[in-house]
């Protein structure tokens, strides 16, 4: 997966939960569908940890400086 951007890595692992809902696979088709998908998985759960850890809110103070700060995330309901 050397290489592979976060979004070609998601629309793989959309693929194949399609193909695993549809149902059509044989059990051994199935176990590697699975593991393809847990690799990209972790694949995007580490680029999006990365990009977080990265982020930060830049605020404009009242003299005109710059002062950074974490990215505060908030779950969406």
């Amino acid at each position: 997966m050397a290489g592979d951007k976060f979004e070609t890595s998601l629309k793989k692992l959309e693929e194949i939960v399609q193909r695993l809902e549809g149902g059509a696979l044989t059990l051994e088709d199935s176990l590697k569908a699975f593991e393809e998908g847990v690799r990209h998985a972790a694949f995007c759960s580490k680029k999006l940890d990365e990009a977080e850890h990265r982020v930060d809110v830049l605020l404009k103070r009242k003299d005109g400086s710059l002062e950074t700060r974490p990215f505060e995330h908030t779950a969406e309901a």
